[in-house]
């Protein structure tokens, strides 16, 4: 029988403001970069005030990370320097691996919500400066795996029940499901042992640990190959996310994460130069 992974760290997070003053919470960053390894942050937002969003993302390099900007409400537009243009409706994802440099900018529009996460996910040493290469998943694309009295499970990377997600080749293996469990209902999922193994919850309320939590909660579970969560009399929608571990050391400043101060000094110079960007299109 598969051993239960235990909560490891119940995070909170922290109310913040990003971009060009977007209002967000902040669930985790920095101060996790071992435990959550291969994760590097994770911002939540869920506002009906365009006010706190409106601003957005203007023109921002990122190298050596992957980001993963999911919607469940709302639309944002975006843009980069590969070319790719368009917008990031509700239920879609836009999964883009920096790699060597890219400059992008997203945009929310005023939506009557806007819902939604941005995950960092860590490139390896071998991976920093690869091609950047960019993936539009429309809401089509995501996989609805399971759907009964239950739970509602959509994929977005990784498989579930036997069935894939649109994201694959992804170098720490990802998985990242989206589950939304209904009203009085427990949720087991089997992991990979050697994953980390993160779930938030994004919308209602949810049982961990035989203890009820409100939204915009995080778990960070230990070692196991297995986690389970429950409803209580309201819905809940969580998020897991789990990938293998880098191992790597980490130097992080603002929007670029490479290995050492000397690959990061080296980015911010090129980008004074004119020359951080190695790859404009396909």
């Amino acid at each position: 029988m598969s051993v239960e992974r235990k909560i490891q760290e119940i995070i909170y997070g922290h109310d913040g403001r990003d971009g060009a003053g977007v209002n967000l919470k902040r669930v985790f960053s920095r101060s996790t970069i071992k435990e959550l390894d291969p994760f590097l942050l994770l911002d939540a937002f869920d506002s009906t005030d365009p006010n706190d969003y409106i601003k957005g993302f203007p023109w921002h390099p990122h190298r050596g990370i992957e980001t993963v900007t999911y919607l469940i409400k709302g639309k944002i537009e975006h843009g980069d320097s590969l070319g790719n243009s368009g917008s990031i409706d509700e239920g879609c994802c836009q999964w883009m691996s920096a790699g060597s440099g890219i400059i992008h900018q997203e945009m929310p529009q005023p939506s009557d919500r806007m819902l939604g996460v941005q995950l960092w996910v860590n490139l390896p040493a071998e991976k920093k400066m690869s091609h950047p290469a960019y993936r539009d998943i429309r809401k089509s694309d995501v996989v609805l795996a399971r759907d009964d009295e239950v739970a509602e499970v959509r994929v977005i990377a990784g498989s579930y029940n036997g069935k894939k997600g649109p994201v694959g080749d992804i170098a720490v293996a990802p998985r990242f499901l989206d589950v939304v469990l209904h009203p009085g209902k427990e949720f087991v999922l089997e992991t990979e042992p050697q994953d980390t193994v993160f779930a938030f919850i994004i919308d209602g309320e949810g049982i961990f640990e035989g203890e009820l939590h409100p939204k915009r909660t995080g778990f960070l579970y230990g070692e196991g190959e297995r986690i389970t969560f429950c409803t209580g009399p309201k819905e809940a929608r969580i998020l897991v996310f789990s990938g293998k571990k880098l191992k790597e050391p980490v130097a992080w400043g603002g929007p670029i994460v490479m290995n050492s101060d000397e690959e990061l000094e080296l980015a911010f110079k090129e980008l004074d130069e004119g020359s951080f960007i190695k790859h404009k299109k396909f």
